[in-house]
């Protein structure tokens, strides 16, 4: 298993003036908590930081649009990297744009399935806001891209022909805000993604929801998949440490019981971690909390094992 760094904050809009989100100091915050000795990685590779910016960007209404596909171009070299070299690909980011070139990369191999495990399920597009009005934040549309909405400089990808994976092989899993009357993107609620928000999954259990994923991935039995973990998914009485927390979560117990045999699937060509601020865990205990999660996942060790 490779781990690859990601340090991107490219895809968040900044809290106040002058502020720069703290997800770049992400993979070396979990790697000083011990995450390289905790997953076994086999290499580490690190992408540089890009630069960010809060202004908008000629020729895009995406915020950091061009740095953002520069960096997932080099990310896509990566991930397609590893897989050609038989190895499973952990990408510690970063905010959620990273799964963008993480995709762009696996899909070098042959399509895809993505499983999506996220508190909100990402689906901001020109179809549900006006981006004239603001600049897109792509963490808060990286579902709706992966998918094909939105503009070329997102969506179109070397190599690649049409979305990075088709609505109707996509699972999202842990959307807590759907049944709210001023939900933000309702218009998911009417593709083929299978959805399993977070109080069905609650309601449910595991097991169950390990089913409901099954049904998406047995459609294509012999196609790959990626994984995506943004862990916002976690309720933030347990991890606040991320630029939108909220209640209720999958415990992390739950949520080890459903990941692992995910991870340990031949199919699964690699997962992405994002979102986690260290800038809003001073003391390192939540750091020590994603480790801890991570740990317990059974990584193969090759592709092929």
């Amino acid at each position: 298993m490779q781990l690859i760094a990601a340090p991107s904050n490219l895809g968040l809009s900044p809290l106040r003036p002058n502020h720069q989100p703290g997800t770049w100091r992400a993979p070396a915050a979990l790697i000083a908590a011990g995450l390289l000795q905790a997953v076994k990685a086999r290499a580490f590779k690190e992408l540089p930081r890009p630069t960010y910016s809060a202004e908008a960007q000629p020729g895009t209404r995406l915020r950091n649009g061009h740095a953002m596909r520069s960096f997932n171009l080099a990310l896509a070299d990566l991930v397609a990297e590893a897989g050609r070299q038989g190895d499973f690909a952990l990408v510690i980011g970063g905010d959620c744009s990273i799964l963008l070139g993480a995709l762009a990369g696996a899909r070098r191999s042959g399509a895809l399935s993505l499983i999506h495990i996220d508190g909100h399920s990402d689906f901001r597009h020109p179809g549900n806001y006006d981006p004239e009005q603001s600049l897109g934040a792509l963490a808060g549309m990286d579902l709706a891209l992966a998918t094909g909405r939105g503009e070329a400089l997102a969506t179109e990808w070397p190599g690649i022909s049409g979305p990075l994976v088709a609505e109707n092989q996509v699972v999202q899993l842990g959307e807590r805000e759907n049944r709210d009357e001023n939900f933000l993107w309702p218009d998911v609620n009417h593709t083929a993604i299978n959805r399993i928000d977070v109080f069905q999954a609650l309601g449910i259990g595991p097991a169950a929801v390990l089913q409901r994923i099954a049904g998406t991935l047995d459609q294509v039995p012999g196609q790959g998949f990626w994984l995506h973990l943004d862990i916002d998914v976690l309720d933030q009485a347990l991890m606040p440490a991320v630029d939108s927390p909220g209640s209720p979560g999958i415990a992390p117990d739950d949520l080890v019981q459903i990941i692992s045999p995910l991870v340990a699937d031949q199919r699964c060509r690699g997962m992405t971690v994002t979102v986690f601020d260290p800038d809003l865990d001073p003391d390192g205990r939540y750091a020590a909390t994603i480790v801890g999660i991570l740990a317990q996942l059974p990584f193969p060790r090759r592709l092929s094992e």
